[in-house]
């Protein structure tokens, strides 16, 4: 055994693809160096972040999936008040944040990969239309993209680069997590430092916290132990659950995370987060990366790829090319629930304003909970549709998928767009539903109304 983890661990960092599928998965592991790179380069962010704080008082981070959980995380962990994350298309959400900031007093920070990514462009095209200052904006993608052209057009601030070799969800540790983190005020030469023990320390045959981790992972999903269990600090499931579900929910494989839930039962397996105070996280990442690439060979799956992600996308773009969208209530609820089997898990996807939500959909997880006896899991769309989205139409057929809409109020236009807001969240849960029908899964929806 010894010998067989030593072959592994020297594999993945010799960028060997065949740990995996032996297809394109040496082309994405650019997040093994990415933590060394950052710190021999941390200074230009930090005097960014510097320069544009001296000048405004408020950060909004507009982006979703992999250019928005980190940046939330830290958010939350470091209590970075004045640094607001959006990534939702609720029409009252943005409303909402738009009436909390003074607009000439705010940096926008636009993060995207790809950049085209719709919700992130939709969000940038709205607010330039309110603050059209160049340098209140600044942009995080790869070389090449159209936000990058865009923000040349327009003379913001800084384009800071992307790496092209790390996907979405393993840029933590790149600048779309750490340019965030030195804006909430985060000591990047510290933070950084304790992350690279980590990375020295996945190393090791031996004593190797993220090889343990992804063979513990690996070994239970082959022992039916597929939902995984942990503690959630510093919203840290946020962030997990994306690196979890979209890296090994495929071919009708996966893992399903299920953070805060019960690790008692025969489907389950429960790990520990690591995380005795914030400036861990990176450390805290770092091992976690390192354990899904292992657990992703024991699966026998690409980890680093996503097939099912855009299929969402294209029914949402073919709701919103017919004219006319359909969230009316759909399926009985309790005919959903009488289904329920042993290994199934249940997932809540609820295309509603984050604010003031969270006791309606507690509330129903609670009662799902107790009727199935299953692991239940909650997400905002359109955020999960690029976090668990993956697992749910690619992963196994275990999932009792329950959509949750509301009525989305006076219509918020787009700028650009022949749509605005509130037809495009719309549109996105008619996508999703219709997606997650297309690949024969159990699926019913019903209004937040509805639920008291």
């Amino acid at each position: 055994m010894t010998t067989e983890r030593r072959e592994l661990v020297e594999r993945i960092w010799s960028r060997d693809p065949t740990v995996w599928t032996g297809k394109d998965e040496a082309r994405w592991l650019g997040w093994l160096d990415e933590p060394g790179r950052m710190r021999a380069d941390v200074d230009p962010m930090l005097r960014l972040a510097e320069t544009v704080l001296a000048e405004l008082d408020t950060v909004v981070l507009l982006g979703m999936g992999g250019s928005s959980l980190a940046p939330e995380v830290f958010r939350q962990a470091f209590g970075a008040g004045h640094l607001h994350v959006l990534d939702t298309t609720h029409p009252g959400a943005i409303r909402g944040l738009e009436e909390s900031i003074d607009l000439e007093r705010t940096l926008f920070v636009s993060a995207s990969k790809s950049g085209s990514t719709l919700e992130t462009r939709s969000h940038t095209e709205y607010f330039w239309k309110k603050a059209p200052r160049g340098d209140q904006w600044v942009a995080i993608t790869d070389p090449g993209s159209e936000l990058e052209a865009l923000g040349k057009d327009r003379d913001f601030a800084a384009i800071v680069p992307g790496e092209p070799t790390i996907g979405g969800r393993y840029s933590a540790l790149s600048p779309f997590g750490l340019l965030p983190a030195a804006l909430a005020g985060v000591d990047l030469a510290g933070f950084l430092d304790r992350a690279l023990e980590m990375v020295e320390a996945c190393r090791f045959d031996e004593g190797n916290p993220g090889l343990e981790l992804g063979l513990a992972l690996g070994e239970g999903w082959r022992e039916g132990r597929d939902k995984i269990v942990f503690d959630a600090p510093f919203g840290f499931g946020l962030w997990a659950e994306q690196l979890i579900a979209e890296s090994t929910g495929k071919e009708g494989k996966g893992l399903i995370p299920a953070p805060g839930e019960s690790p008692e039962g025969p489907d389950r397996q429960g790990h520990e987060v690591r995380l005795p105070d914030p400036t861990e996280l990176g450390q805290e990442m770092f091992r976690w990366e390192f354990a899904v690439a292992v657990a992703g060979a024991i699966l026998g799956i690409n980890p680093f790829d996503q097939p099912n992600v855009q299929a969402a996308k294209d029914k949402t773009n073919e709701v919103l090319a017919s004219g006319s969208v359909d969230i009316a209530p759909h399926g009985s609820l309790d005919e959903l629930v009488e289904q329920a089997a042993e290994g199934d898990y249940v997932a809540i996807g609820a295309f509603v304003d984050p604010e003031g939500a969270a006791p309606a959909l507690d509330a129903l997880a609670d009662r799902l909970r107790e009727r199935t006896g299953c692991v239940v899991t909650q997400g905002f769309g359109p955020r999960y549709l690029h976090s668990t989205g993956q697992l749910h139409k690619g992963g196994p057929n275990t999932g009792l998928f329950v959509q949750v809409v509301e009525d989305y109020g006076k219509e918020l236009s787009i700028p650009g767009r022949d749509f605005g807001f509130a037809r495009l969240i719309a549109a996105q849960a008619a996508g999703d539903f219709a997606s997650l029908q297309e690949h024969g899964r159990r699926i019913v929806r019903v209004r937040l109304e509805d639920l008291a």
